[in-house]
């Protein structure tokens, strides 16, 4: 068996720091992992806690514990960064705002703004007149 990254071993150490059974473990990991494939989908966090056996309470706290953020969080940062990229590339902001999972442009730039403090246009903007 090959031996486990720093990080897989650093995973390991917190898990049984904070009580969590090794199959639990894996059960957020692989949500996390689910989180980062299918971000642009709508990802219902009660959905999240069923598949890792766990109520939704004991699957934020637990989520939390492990990676230093509520899963909701994470996906929105996940989001983001997606956005931030797709912006760059000159993608339109509607396009932007429903390639990453956003049902509503209002939010998608209320929610960009607040995270980045620029609107996605004014983000894309300034990211266009750095390419030229």
């Amino acid at each position: 068996m090959p031996s486990k990254t720093f990080y897989e071993q650093e995973l390991d150490r917190l898990s049984s720091e904070i009580g969590l059974q090794p199959k639990q473990a894996l059960l957020i990991r692989q949500s996390k992992a689910f989180m980062e494939q299918y971000y642009a989908e709508r990802v219902e966090l009660n959905e999240l806690a069923q598949a890792a056996f766990m109520s939704r309470f004991h699957y934020v706290r637990m989520f939390k514990q492990f990676y230093g953020m509520t899963p909701r969080n994470y996906l929105k940062d996940l989001r983001l960064a997606q956005a931030k990229t797709l912006l760059r590339a000159g993608r339109t902001i509607t396009d932007t705002c429903f390639d990453v999972g956003y049902e509503s442009l209002t939010r998608f730039s209320s929610t960009f703004k607040k995270a980045t403090g620029y609107s996605p246009s004014a983000f894309q903007k300034q990211h266009k007149s750095n390419r030229e």
